[in-house]
């Protein structure tokens, strides 16, 4: 036992499982205003238009810093990076709660709480693309990436149910106390947990460093590593042509995390108990779809090499959403449009550890500011889904406002069948 931790169970899976559970912090941390929209809306006086500004300078804040969070990470490690990112986001969480109310400038403080609190959710997955390109085998990343990003959906599917019920009892300002307070405590433990490197944890087993070290594409050394200049890693194709594609994938995501929940509860007309449910099974389609995903590319790959089991499953999974997606816009049924575009969502989900994988294994040493990069073109997707999807729904109805990411995602398939999974940015 090392310090509660039986011996069976190796530091790099231990490491990823909690990375996936401050993913899942960090989403009920972003999600929960989505939820708790109507009521905000109602103390604020907010139109929809203004509440959409609300939930665009999250993501604005979350986008803009992603590259100098991975170049971050990519410098000083993921481990300190990462707690000094959940210390930010658990800060502006209350903060968010305690902006003053009926105030001229209230919005604009919502607003800057919003966009700051994104600033230290920036960093959370490009470091964690460092700690996966410094301790998991290249062979195992897909489905360490698919944990990683299943926490997404463990995360925002708990969300709904979970902050409708904190409302009800105890008003919408707890549901930010209890969702800060949560993020503190896995952000304490994860700096107590974890190392930089599997070679500086004293609880690493020797056989699973040896395993480690013989499965990496860039060989640990005890200097602190020296990432690509930004003009090799923005004149690499397969890297433009990824992000091009996350940008996609960023924009029909995010759709779910603000505006979902919206659109059953008010456009479908369900009541709140059954929007909450019903708004809950995006989110387990990602977090099943997620590693499910990770395992596939992962078999696919070792068999058939990266081009199948990294491009392969990013095409398949972005086109299927595509179609779901556009299936579910046609659906009289509340329940079942909810349900196909649930199915679209996981199919999306697949390739979510394809995007990680591919960075981490063509950046090498510079697999934070590589995967920050892709990162932010994910998350520009989705604050302009944030501002756009209430406009498209005024100008041509919600149907139109889902067939866009629809529409995004085919081009999102396309990209990848021209992506190059066995470039490098980087000689060792």
């Amino acid at each position: 036992m090392r310090f509660g931790v039986p011996e069976a169970i190796d530091m790099r899976w231990l490491l990823i499982f909690w990375v996936f559970l401050m993913g899942a912090i960090s989403y009920l941390d972003r999600v929960n205003i989505s939820i708790a929209k109507k009521w905000v809306q109602a103390d604020f006086g907010l139109t929809n238009n203004e509440i959409g500004y609300v939930f665009s300078a999250f993501v604005w804040g979350y986008a803009l810093f992603q590259a100098l969070g991975g170049r971050l990470a990519d410098r000083f490690g993921p481990r300190r990076v990462i707690w000094v990112g959940v210390l930010w986001w658990s800060v502006f969480t209350v903060l968010t709660a305690w902006v003053p109310i009926g105030l001229s400038v209230s919005l604009l403080l919502l607003v800057l709480t919003r966009f700051i609190l994104g600033v230290g959710e920036s960093v959370v997955y490009p470091a964690s693309n460092q700690l996966v390109s410094k301790w998991i085998p290249t062979k195992e990343r897909g489905i360490a990436n698919g944990i990683i990003f299943a926490g997404v959906g463990v995360g925002a599917g708990v969300t709904p149910r979970l902050i409708t019920w904190i409302i009800t009892n105890w008003g919408w300002h707890w549901s930010f106390y209890i969702s800060a307070t949560l993020g503190l405590v896995v952000g304490m433990v994860w700096y107590l947990l974890a190392r930089d490197r599997p070679e500086e944890h004293p609880w690493v087993k020797k056989e699973e460093l040896a395993y480690i070290q013989a499965g990496l594409t860039t060989k640990a050394t005890g200097e602190t590593p020296k990432s690509a200049p930004w003009g090799r890693i923005l004149g690499n194709r397969s890297i433009l042509l990824v992000t091009a594609s996350y940008f996609a994938y960023g924009y029909c995501a995010w759709i779910f995390f603000t505006w979902f929940f919206t659109y059953l509860n008010e456009e479908r007309k369900l009541n709140l108990s059954n929007s909450a449910l019903f708004s809950s099974l995006p989110f387990l389609a990602m977090a099943l779809c997620s590693p499910l995903g990770g395992a596939i590319s992962d078999a696919l790959t070792k068999r058939y090499g990266k081009r199948v089991g990294r491009c392969g499953i990013g095409v398949v999974g972005m086109g299927g959403a595509a179609v779901c997606i556009a299936l579910g816009t046609q659906l009289e049924s509340a329940q079942l449009c909810s349900i196909a575009l649930a199915m679209g969502v996981g199919m999306q989900y697949l390739s979510q550890s394809s995007y990680w994988a591919v960075t981490a294994d063509i950046a090498g040493r510079s697999a934070g500011a590589v995967s920050g990069f892709m990162n932010m073109g994910g998350q520009i997707g989705g604050a302009l889904t944030a501002l756009l999807t209430p406009r498209i729904a005024e100008a041509g109805g919600w149907s139109a406002s889902f067939l866009t990411p629809a529409a995004l995602c085919a081009l999102g398939a396309i990209c990848w069948a021209f992506v190059n999974p066995d470039s490098r940015i980087e000689s060792d």
